[in-house]
């Protein structure tokens, strides 16, 4: 009996569409336009969410979708208000300061991290002292907590959609492998979402102040009725882009990545990947 060849299928040619979407994918930190998300647009996101995978096809996640502007607006008042708070007592420098770079150099070398590139102008001399207890003090004087807090509150309440994220407790079991394996199919569903959003003129942005104080997220939960049988885990903002962007007092530039060698390894972990 003749047995035939095996014959090797030629590569798959990357669908380019998807790729370089995949690789401008990037957070919006300025406003959004103010007209409504269309429901074509808010049920495809959804669909490709649901595209995502997840231990034994669970499918944890669950959404809600926000555009009532008085919940908009309370939750832009949480977020604003959490901002202020944070800002004025330090905790938010103290928690996120390793990840702060102020020179291009220092993007270059290290490849993580934010770039702070634009600050308000009595903030400039003061760049590299700012996230200091010196230069909190400054920020105080200035009235930077309040302002900050107030940029934010007007990007969310902007915003002409939220999208809450949940996950159902039946699958969510912190401290157990189901725990984990939900978090990680919600975090596929959300990447699927922050990937499409680009092919539609939008953009997205994660609300993370009020995640931060444990008495302004329970109020989130109460104002978006969690049931005890789902646990709110994240709240984005959504909208389309408009053709010129204003940036917030302060912001950053967060385009670097890691090159291959500092976060692959090849066989083992002491073997760094080389590049090309």
């Amino acid at each position: 009996m003749t047995v035939p060849p095996v014959t090797s299928s030629p590569p798959r040619t990357p669908r380019t569409g998807l790729i370089e979407g995949m690789l401008a994918r990037r957070t919006t930190n300025g406003p959004f336009r103010p007209d409504p998300v269309s429901r074509e647009h808010q049920h495809l996101l959804m669909r490709v969410a649901q595209a995502a995978p997840s231990h034994f096809n669970s499918q944890p996640w669950r959404f809600v979708l926000i555009e009532d502007k008085g919940t908009i607006r309370e939750v832009a008042r949480i977020s604003g208000e959490s901002m202020t708070e944070l800002i004025e007592a330090g905790v938010f420098f103290e928690r996120y300061r390793r990840y702060f770079r102020f020179t291009e150099a220092e993007m270059e070398q290290k490849r993580d991290g934010i770039h702070i590139d634009h600050l308000p102008g009595p903030l400039r001399p003061f760049t590299r002292r700012i996230f200091s207890d010196a230069g909190l003090r400054i920020m105080r004087q200035l009235g930077v907590p309040k302002k900050l807090g107030e940029d934010n509150r007007r990007l969310v309440e902007g915003s002409p959609l939220l999208l809450a994220a949940l996950l159902d407790k039946a699958e969510y079991r912190p401290g157990e492998l189901s725990g984990f394996y939900s978090v990680f199919g919600l975090g596929a569903a959300m990447e699927n979402i922050w990937n499409a959003v680009g092919e539609v003129g939008m953009g997205l942005q994660f609300v993370s102040t009020p995640m931060e104080i444990g008495r302004q997220w329970q109020a989130i939960r109460e104002l978006l009725r969690v049931p005890d049988d789902l646990e709110l885990m994240a709240v984005y903002r959504l909208g389309y882009l408009p053709e010129d962007g204003k940036r917030p007092s302060i912001d950053w530039s967060s385009r670097h990545r890691k090159r291959l060698s500092q976060f692959v390894f090849r066989e083992t972990c002491e073997v760094p990947e080389r590049e090309g």
